[in-house]
């Protein structure tokens, strides 16, 4: 009996032996035939894909014609954007890329589906720092796709000497020709880091300070700015802008009288992810999606073309790959700013900075935008206090 056993053990450790190397050798071991003349609905951030301009990569294109998928793709240029139009449901998507503390927000919201590993075997390429992190810790629901810092962009020709902090753009000299981000996250971000508070503070106190300098700063503002910082920065019509280090690269290439620094008093450091929300109605071909984005020509087209960093380890080892080593994206460690990841916020400090957000906009705004302005902030502090009440009189009946 034991001499069968070991035969039959035998053959089927023969039978391994010779199947495995086959199954390996041809790469993709599963069929995606039957996805073939589906529709993929991708959201993105704007710039960020290499889409075939100057004699790129076409990654949607390339994608299309190897699996015979139609990918519908659209942007939008904040988080915040992208959340409430997921919420609303007024379309469905099949990949979004949001940052660290959106994920962790629909992850809380239970509006991420888990992703099936199965179908992005490329994920091993992922480095294991931009793994486990605390947006989502059991690695389920997101593919890391870029990473990077927030720093200051200046136009040399424009601005006095070398800045180094973030008090110049509280300065009256560049009056009228400051930019601001245009999301309430980035915005009050850089305030806590000049005011040395932490940007994931709970303390109502911290956000009032962190409100009353930004309305310090709302005379001198040209404007609050996403992807329209482009065609500002790049053609002279401001000095100063806060912006995502990879997109000062790609700023840099049209005017190099720009130039970009980490402010002494820290930054927001930040990874992008790829995910897919629970109402996707082609999950499979999704995966299929973030799998091929993370195939090595594919990566470095993308990391050449967005001009972020990378977490993919096959990029950064690449020959092709153009900004390899660049001390913008990839500082050494005697240069490395200090930094801070935003986290997703409580419901209570959510509204609370929202609400404030709404009162700086009116503040520059025309009659008829400070009206509606004012509608929107009113019925968050109607939300809020109802909330506060309802609140208190279930802790009442508790006790």
């Amino acid at each position: 009996m034991i001499k069968r056993l070991s035969s039959v053990l035998l053959v089927i450790l023969i039978l391994f032996v010779c199947i495995s190397p086959v199954a390996v050798a041809t790469g993709e071991a599963k069929d995606y035939s039957h996805l073939k003349g589906t529709t993929l609905n991708v959201y993105n951030w704007g710039e960020y894909i290499s889409d075939g301009q100057d004699g790129t990569l076409d990654v949607n294109k390339a994608f299309e014609e190897k699996y015979g998928i139609k990918v519908n793709y659209t942007n939008y240029e904040s988080n915040e954007n992208m959340y409430n139009k997921l919420k609303s449901g007024g379309a469905n998507y099949d990949v979004i890329i949001p940052s660290d503390y959106m994920i962790a927000k629909l992850v809380d919201e239970n509006m991420l589906a888990e992703l099936d590993f199965s179908n992005i075997p490329n994920y091993k390429y992922i480095l294991p720092k931009y793994k486990d992190l605390y947006y989502d810790p059991d690695n389920i629901y997101s593919v890391p796709y870029t990473v990077g810092m927030v720093g200051l962009i200046y136009n040399t020709t424009m601005v006095e000497g070398n800045p180094d902090s973030w008090s110049v753009l509280w300065d009256e000299r560049y009056a009228g020709k400051i930019l601001m981000f245009n999301n309430p996250r980035d915005a009050f971000g850089i305030a806590q880091c000049y005011l040395g508070q932490s940007v994931n503070t709970t303390d109502i106190a911290q956000w009032d300070e962190a409100i009353e300098l930004l309305k310090k700063q709302n005379p001198l503002v040209a404007s609050y700015v996403m992807d329209e910082v482009y065609n500002k920065m790049e053609h002279g019509d401001a000095a100063l802008a806060p912006y995502y280090a990879g997109d000062f690269l790609t700023m840099y290439d049209i005017n190099p009288d720009l130039a970009f620094v980490y402010p002494k008093e820290g930054v927001n450091f930040f990874v992008d992810a790829m995910c897919i929300p629970k109402t996707a109605e082609n999950k499979e071909a999704a995966e299929l999606y973030i799998n091929f984005m993370l195939e090595e020509d594919v990566a470095v087209a993308n990391a050449n073309y967005v001009c972020y960093a990378s977490p993919h380890e096959l990029v950064l080892e690449s020959d092709d790959y153009d900004l390899k080593g660049n001390e913008v994206l990839y500082p050494d460690e005697s240069q490395m700013p200090k930094t801070q990841i935003f986290e997703n916020l409580d419901y209570d400090t959510q509204q609370y900075m929202s609400m404030l957000w709404n009162e700086l906009k009116i503040e520059g705004n025309s009659n008829l935008d400070a009206y509606v302005g004012l509608s929107v902030t009113l019925v968050l502090v109607v939300t809020y206090l109802i909330y506060k009440f309802i609140k208190k009189k279930k802790r009442e009946a508790y006790y």
